[in-house]
């Protein structure tokens, strides 16, 4: 009977033993009961659980998938691979539940892995290898980013997309060597453009200063010339002045003879009219 006990007391505690489960930071715990996803959701630490319940850890913080080998076909018809897309993504804790329901743990293989695939070969088909490899490559991460979120928003809107790093494609030897010699012939003319660039900006500064110097002798010989003529003018009005004065001193001195005689011949009347004679005789 004691026997009996101790196994059931055994069994009893080897059961909540394995029913004690711990949820790593970082993640949610989800749960199953035969084969029936549970509502209920729990965070990081340690929990308690029926024997016939299975749980997963969830992970709810950024994550970084990364998508490889992904070939495409261009337009022209030429076959290229990406070797690696990375995606930066992030369950939202309140659509767990959910998305998990609809689409399982592994919703991002759905999601990101599967929809990369697509939207890579929706984007080769439509466009040309220049294209995809030269002019609209820089676009690609951000077309990525907002194709892959409006897919999340109409189907799995717990699932966030923040950033997609595109590394670049690889092409065949033969046409990559092509595209190498082109960017070499461009890295030649552009370090020729720049070679001109600077060239004509020397001129430019030359000629800049040629044009101030010449303003700068103008202003000289314009304020030289006004000192030339304030200077003759001053001589001018200095010879006037002289001459005025040399004038006023001729006319006094010529007034002052002429007082005189007239003075001089005024005494000479008095002395010789007939009254004067008279009286001296």
């Amino acid at each position: 009977m004691a026997a009996g006990v101790l196994g059931v007391v055994f069994v009893a505690a080897l059961a909540i033993f394995f029913s004690i489960h711990e949820v790593k930071e970082g993640h949610v715990g989800v749960y199953w009961q035969g084969g029936a996803l549970l509502p209920s959701i729990t965070d990081a630490g340690y929990h308690w659980k029926l024997p016939y319940t299975t749980f997963r850890n969830v992970f709810v913080k950024m994550q970084t998938d990364k998508v490889t080998d992904i070939p495409c076909g261009t337009s022209g018809g030429v076959v290229l691979y990406f070797e690696k897309i990375e995606v930066v993504n992030r369950l939202r804790r309140a659509h767990v539940y959910k998305t998990i329901k609809n689409y399982t743990v592994d919703y991002d293989k759905t999601w990101i892995y599967d929809k990369i695939h697509h939207e890579i070969n929706q984007f080769c088909s439509t466009h040309t290898l220049q294209e995809v490899y030269i002019d609209k490559f820089d676009q690609l991460d951000e077309a990525l980013v907002s194709s892959l979120q409006a897919g999340c928003n109409n189907n799995a809107p717990g699932i966030e997309i923040i950033a997609v790093r595109v590394t670049k494609p690889v092409i065949p030897n033969s046409i990559r060597s092509n595209y190498e010699e082109m960017e070499r012939e461009k890295t030649k003319l552009m370090v020729a453009q720049q070679t001109q660039l600077v060239t004509l900006k020397e001129e430019e500064t030359i000629a800049k200063r040629e044009v101030i110097e010449a303003l700068k002798q103008k202003r000289v010989s314009e304020i030289n010339g006004r000192k030339l003529i304030a200077e003759k003018q001053t001589e001018q009005k200095m010879s006037e002045i002289e001459n005025k004065v040399f004038l006023d001193t001729q006319k006094a001195l010529a007034d002052a003879e002429l007082y005189t005689a007239q003075k001089e011949a005024e005494a000479n009347k008095k002395i010789f009219s007939p009254q004067v004679y008279l009286i001296l005789a």
